[in-house]
């Protein structure tokens, strides 16, 4: 494992900073990666830093993505955050670089790169890329914009501070971000924020959430109903965390279809660890939230009886 002041010394002496973050992004992904571009570019104004990845959905609001080109790799310093596997990053050229480092707050099941910093105490990359910043001194600036998008991040990968990796550490840097001018208040608005066709699917979630006595739950999401919503498979993203608002509901496998039939497998825990599981079937992620991908809906079944065991055993 290598110390913040390795990282921050490659940065300093690299011209071109490539940095990319995790397909179907999430908040903190893209919070990370922009919230690090940006106080790269405050304290050095010459260096040319790009974001690499596909499109980012709904979430446009936080961040978009650069247009890279091949020859941009030439020489370039490689940054990949939030991102457990080399699978999972988004744009495959990420190894095309001079040099390669991850940042990341996930077991280091892949400990890819030259140079990697692993957290998994951290609520979030987007922590660990404040406390990069906070210990780089003057060769890394916080600025309005880099807290702004940290908050961002930190916000949503702790469910606004109701999650258990929310520490006092998260609350001191999420206090010491939202000193800085920006609409805090703003933010929280748009991570909460709905279309009606998404409240719509929430209720489908009620109706349909198949609730198992060992209090795991199970939910598919066909094809045909999102496209009877006119959503996206990526709009269904708001309704992952809804069955943990129901009692007796203690962990939780949801399965959204996908234009080909397989299936994005969303698992949350208020108890038993499911990263295991997650990686069982191409997926894996943290002990109470992880993704995986299923092929047919047998798998998803096989996915729900391999959780109730889990939850069996935690009980």
């Amino acid at each position: 494992m290598n110390t913040f002041g390795e990282i921050i010394d490659q940065i300093a002496i690299s011209s071109k900073i490539i940095i990319h973050r995790h397909v179907n992004p999430d908040p903190d992904a893209l919070g990370s990666q922009l919230g690090l571009a940006e106080s790269i570019r405050a304290t050095y104004p010459q260096k040319n830093v790009l974001l690499a990845g596909e499109g980012v959905g709904d979430l446009d609001w936080i961040s978009t993505m650069d247009t890279v080109k091949d020859t941009d790799y030439q020489d370039a310093l490689v940054i990949v955050v939030d991102t457990a596997n080399r699978p999972r990053i988004s744009d495959q050229r990420y190894h095309q670089g001079a040099k390669l480092i991850k940042i990341d707050h996930h077991p280091n099941v892949d400990p890819y790169g030259d140079l990697l910093y692993v957290n998994t105490s951290a609520s979030s990359c987007s922590e660990i890329i404040a406390d990069l910043i906070n210990t780089a001194g003057n060769k890394l600036r916080m600025t309005a914009r880099v807290a702004a998008s940290l908050y961002t991040g930190i916000v949503g990968d702790t469910g606004r501070f109701l999650y258990p990796s929310t520490t006092v550490h998260t609350l001191a840097v999420a206090a010491q971000l939202v000193s800085f001018d920006f609409d805090a208040n703003l933010i929280n608005l748009k991570m909460g924020e709905i279309t009606l066709n998404q409240a719509r699917l929430q209720g489908y979630v009620y109706d349909h959430l198949e609730v198992d006595d060992s209090g795991a739950a199970k939910l598919i999401i066909p094809q045909s109903l999102l496209h009877s919503l006119d959503l996206t498979t990526d709009d269904a993203h708001v309704i992952v965390s809804t069955p943990g608002r129901l009692k007796g509901v203690h962990s939780w496998v949801m399965g959204v279809e996908q234009l080909d039939g397989t299936y994005r497998v969303h698992l949350r825990s208020q108890g038993p660890a499911i990263n295991d599981l997650a990686a069982a079937h191409h997926g894996g992620g943290h002990p109470l939230a992880s993704g995986a991908k299923a092929q047919d809906e047998a798998e998803m079944q096989q996915i729900f009886t391999e959780l109730i065991t889990l939850q069996q055993q935690f009980k």
